[in-house]
């Protein structure tokens, strides 16, 4: 099973809420970026935060890599995200390829959560970062990370 984590292109500073802030021109080039790791991935999920920056994230990677599916819009992968809930809701999905397109503080939990076993070792993700892990179910301390690409770097 391969799960990636995106999380959003840089967005704008500022907007009525947090959940408005859109993508700026750089957040859709980060996006696009990332987006072109996953040309040769068959992806058979695309899951986003609700938030108005990771749904614009996903339809740029959704057109990039032309995915006929939707976006599926799942309430659990905003900021601030009890990983808990995550892992319930992950543990029933029987997808091999799954992408997840949300946000800091949670995609970095997240990861070392799934990687290391414990939260005291987020992985570091900027704007527009792609984390690729790879093992034989998404449970806790048992996913490899295989990749982690920036998209400035």
């Amino acid at each position: 099973m391969k799960l990636w984590l995106l999380r959003h292109g840089e967005a704008e500073p500022r907007a009525r809420s947090d959940a408005e802030r859109n993508l700026t021109e750089v957040g859709r080039a980060e996006a696009a970026r990332s987006a072109a790791h996953l040309l040769e991935t068959p992806l058979d999920a695309i899951l986003a935060s609700p938030f108005n920056r990771a749904q614009q994230t996903a339809e740029v990677v959704r057109q990039t890599v032309g995915y006929s599916g939707a976006v599926e819009t799942v309430p659990w992968v905003k900021p601030e995200s009890d990983l808990r809930e995550a892992m319930l809701y992950l543990d029933r999905r029987s997808e091999s390829d799954l992408l997840i397109v949300t946000h800091q503080p949670f995609v970095g939990l997240l990861a070392g959560w799934l990687v290391h076993g414990h939260r005291d070792q987020p992985i570091s993700m900027a704007t527009g970062s792609l984390a690729e892990l790879e093992g034989d179910s998404i449970a806790a301390g048992l996913m490899r990370l295989v990749s982690l690409r920036h998209p400035n770097g």
